[in-house]
């Protein structure tokens, strides 16, 4: 009963993580009118979660097999409790920052389930299964679509108040149905690096989820005060378009994962940053709130598919070092959701517009999908040599007969 309860509480865990995660973000059109910050400073405050919530996902992910996956999420609930009680007390933009960097503890909680979660299951069903945990992400899009409908009722700092109730109920939650014996993993640390850091596989899906978990985390952070700033949205509608497009990309993350059991997953990937190419490209040349809506869609569908493909591939190329290299690539999508708010901040600052931003995007993307071939043929050609050298075997034994 406790093992299978497992996934569905798990990914219940995550989507808490996440709900907290982007409280600042969610929030932001409200606690701006009531605490001054410039707007040059913005786009570090709404992304500041992001960093611890990126460097924590190694230790998170190693633990994960050290002591469980019900104790590192128990512990990282109890923690959040400071944070988000600080925020809600805040009243200046130090104590936002403050408080927004430990808030990265809700984002790092990512990488246990991705851990965890696979030990339950044959390795045909890891991709479904860590697309089915992925989905967690909708936690994102619950904050962006009910923190501001709740803010408008009782206030921002009222709104911030009702997290530390959810975290006390999942606390409890997770004491009382946390599997107790989970399968431990306790190979050194050092060991791990040892056995991944010079894979350049490792380094290659990490860019590749730089790109899809960086740029979801990138738009849901970036997206509500872009539309109310540039478009004129009201601060609820534009919460609501946010929500849609996390929603968008949260159920195309198993989908992803569910095809990439099926078919060839690299050959996927490549065609996802076919698709992201061109999207960037679109919103790139700043089109009206239309076509605008329609690259951000096609970048959410993107996001949600790679995001899945990627964790199909992870366990398959490191099996031992499972949770080490879970936290190194989520740790890298995470670092993606950082950096991009902020070099568009800054591009916006220099020319008055996002453009070279998302051109940048389209670029990345458009290697990315070369360096995915690349990695399909050189993989298909190890698996010619191996099958070839199997072949010369049996056909030696055959004529020893």
């Amino acid at each position: 009963m406790i093992k299978k309860v497992q996934l569905p509480l798990q990914t219940l865990n995550l989507t808490l993580g996440f709900m907290v995660w982007v409280i600042l973000s969610s929030l932001m059109p409200f606690i701006k009118e009531d605490i001054a910050i410039p707007a040059d400073r913005l786009a570090i405050v709404t992304a500041i979660p992001v960093v611890l919530g990126s460097i924590l996902r190694i230790p998170l992910g190693y633990y994960a097999n050290i002591i469980g996956a019900r104790l590192v999420f128990l512990i990282s609930f109890v923690l959040l409790l400071f944070p988000v009680y600080y925020i809600s007390v805040a009243q200046s933009m130090t104590a936002l920052m403050i408080g927004g960097l430990f808030l990265g503890i809700g984002g790092a909680v990512f990488s246990v389930g991705v851990t965890s979660l696979p030990k339950y299951y044959p390795a045909a069903r890891h991709g479904f299964v860590n697309g089915m945990y992925g989905m967690g992400n909708i936690g994102t899009a619950i904050s962006t679509f009910a923190a501001p409908v709740l803010a408008t009722q009782i206030g921002w700092q009222a709104a911030v108040k009702w997290y530390l109730a959810l975290l006390l109920f999942f606390i409890v939650l997770n004491f009382l149905l946390g599997d107790r014996r989970e399968v431990k993993v306790k190979t050194p640390i050092g060991q791990q690096i040892k056995g991944i850091y010079k894979n350049e596989k490792l380094w290659l899906i990490s860019l590749f989820y730089f790109i899809t978990f960086g740029s979801f985390v990138a738009f849901t952070v970036y997206l509500p005060n872009f539309l109310v700033t540039n478009f004129g949205l009201e601060k609820v509608d534009a919460g609501m378009r946010t929500a849609g497009f996390i929603a968008i990309a949260t159920f195309f993350r198993p989908v992803g994962g569910w095809l990439a059991d099926r078919f060839k997953p690299l050959l996927l990937l490549g065609g996802t940053f076919a698709i992201y190419t061109i999207a960037a490209i679109l919103l790139a040349f700043s089109p009206s709130l239309g076509p605008y809506t329609v690259g951000c869609l096609a970048i959410a569908f993107c996001a949600g598919l790679g995001n899945g493909i990627i964790f199909k591939l992870v366990p398959f190329y490191f099996q031992k070092q499972a949770g080490i290299a879970n936290g190194v690539v989520s740790m890298m999508g995470g670092l993606g959701g950082f950096f991009p708010p902020i070099m568009l901040a800054a591009i916006h600052g220099i020319t008055g517009q996002y453009s070279i931003g998302f051109m940048l995007l389209s670029q990345v993307a458009m290697v990315s999908m070369v360096l995915v071939f690349w990695m399909y043929v050189q993989d298909k050609r190890t698996l010619d040599a191996v099958g070839g050298r199997t072949a010369t075997k049996a056909q030696t034994k055959t004529m020893s007969k």
